[in-house]
């Protein structure tokens, strides 16, 4: 018996295969630039404050070390938003008529707190205590990451698997009611 279909038959099918695979992955691949060309710049930065904070000016080129500003970290379970007054301490005298700092003056001459928007979170029933990783000695950045070059921060939802795995990672205690939920 003879063969009905045409000898070329058999390589259509292939080549429309591979076409199809190929218009995919260009596809695939035109998506993915776009994502990423047109991602806005805030796309991977915590939420906007009242006052354009930059910790990667404060704390990374002057060096201004985190308990100056946040004051009640070795002594709290509140580690400090830093009050109006803190701010004024230094920007009361350096770049005191610029517009943000201005803002901050307006702050205190109405005796009210620089509204700051809360990025990192613990769930309630934690009682956390910095007072023991700072007698540690263990880094700010351990925990909080590398904030010395951060403009905006993220922050973050703390959970109980990310301080079990670092206490188990230093070898320390790990009996929840002695630790954190005392």
């Amino acid at each position: 018996m003879e063969n009905i279909t045409s000898p070329g038959y058999a390589d259509t099918s292939t080549s429309n295969v591979k076409l199809i695979i190929l218009t995919i992955a260009c596809v695939v691949f035109v998506l993915a630039f776009l994502y990423y060309f047109f991602a806005p710049p805030a796309f991977n930065i915590g939420p906007e404050q009242p006052i354009p904070f930059s910790h990667r000016l404060h704390a990374g080129i002057k060096e201004i070390q985190c308990q100056f500003c946040h004051p009640f970290v070795a002594r709290s379970i509140n580690p400090g938003i830093p009050p109006v007054e803190k701010c004024l301490y230094c920007h009361k005298y350096i770049i005191p008529t610029h517009p943000e700092i201005l803002k901050e003056h307006r702050y205190f001459n109405e005796g009210k707190s620089t509204p700051w928007v809360k990025v990192n979170y613990l769930p309630e029933h934690v009682l956390f205590n910095h007072q023991r990783h700072i007698r540690k000695e263990i880094a700010c950045q351990q925990c909080h990451g590398a904030i010395e070059t951060m403009d905006r921060i993220k922050g973050r939802q703390f959970k109980m698997g990310f301080c079990i795995e670092c206490h188990r990672e230093k070898k320390v205690n790990v009996d929840c009611w002695l630790s954190c939920h005392s």
